[in-house]
């Protein structure tokens, strides 16, 4: 794909995740004409989640018919050679949130080439913040071009831990205790990829989660590279169709991140290099 090619997919990307965010806060707007059903323990899924990836998938494939689609609420994976590109959609980050009127969930877009992760895009509607990255050209919040926090130490600042019912609870709470043991704090706002921004933004020092689904987290994994932090190697063994570990956190509080999460991940450095800058 040359860059003409990838610069018409972040912009499409950008633009889509803003009519979906709006679209999403329509449904946010009307929650007693909300259907909700759950998928299971703490997983549920709503009628909102299921039109506003349609629409993303419908305004995708009418631009890029070539690229495949990977969304969390039924899009299949379509495969074509002439592409090799994928789009990967979650269409409300944070379902729990947004069916009980908390206003943290957001709209997160990426595609993946050659197991790379090309773009991310996220859209908070209910801050109004776009966040977006493309490889090698920086990572930004709006116009304004973020980077990670400078703390050196996890005294300075916060980490987001992620939980779900598909791994232990005791692992969670071991992270969570190994950092408090480690003189940090921690938040869990029920977003992983707006936590993810945040690391990219420097709100947070790092993030940390036994198992996310790529859905919900490459577009905020390729924000925090591109914000200059460092992450797994989450596309590892299958992570696209599997799931993985994930942790990402300012360069100079990885070490310290990375020796709390009570989970082994694949520790190869996915750091982007290279920038051309915006």
């Amino acid at each position: 794909m040359d860059d003409q090619g990838s610069a018409r997919r972040f912009q499409a990307a950008k633009d889509i995740a803003h009519e979906a965010g709006r679209a999403a806060l329509a449904y946010f707007r009307n929650p007693d004409a909300l259907e909700v059903i759950s998928k299971g323990r703490q997983d549920f899924v709503s009628q909102a989640d299921f039109a506003v990836e349609t629409l993303i998938r419908e305004r995708l494939r009418g631009l890029f018919p070539e690229d495949g689609f990977l969304g969390e609420e039924g899009g299949a994976v379509i495969d074509n050679e002439d592409s090799g590109g994928i789009w990967v959609v979650d269409p409300i980050d944070g379902t729990t949130n947004f069916i009980n009127r908390v206003p943290v969930w957001c709209v997160s877009i990426a595609y993946v080439r050659q197991d790379r992760i090309e773009m991310g895009v996220i859209y908070d509607p209910n801050a109004d913040e776009l966040f977006a990255a493309r490889r090698g050209h920086g990572a930004f919040c709006g116009q304004t071009r973020i980077s990670t926090s400078t703390a050196d130490s996890l005294t300075q600042g916060t980490v987001g831990v992620g939980y779900s019912s598909r791994m232990s609870g005791k692992t969670a709470a071991d992270s969570i205790r190994r950092l408090l043991d480690a003189g940090g704090i921690y938040q869990r706002n029920g977003s992983g990829a707006l936590m993810l921004a945040y690391v990219g933004a420097g709100r947070l020092l790092g993030y940390l989660e036994a198992h996310i689904n790529s859905w919900d987290c490459l577009a905020g994994i390729l924000l925090v590279q591109e914000a200059g932090g460092w992450t797994n190697d989450f596309l590892a063994n299958d992570g696209l169709l599997r799931g993985n570990p994930v942790i990402a956190a300012a360069p100079r509080v990885a070490d310290a991140v990375r020796a709390v999460a009570a989970f082994d991940v694949e520790m190869r450095c996915a750091t982007p290099t290279d920038r051309k800058g915006p």
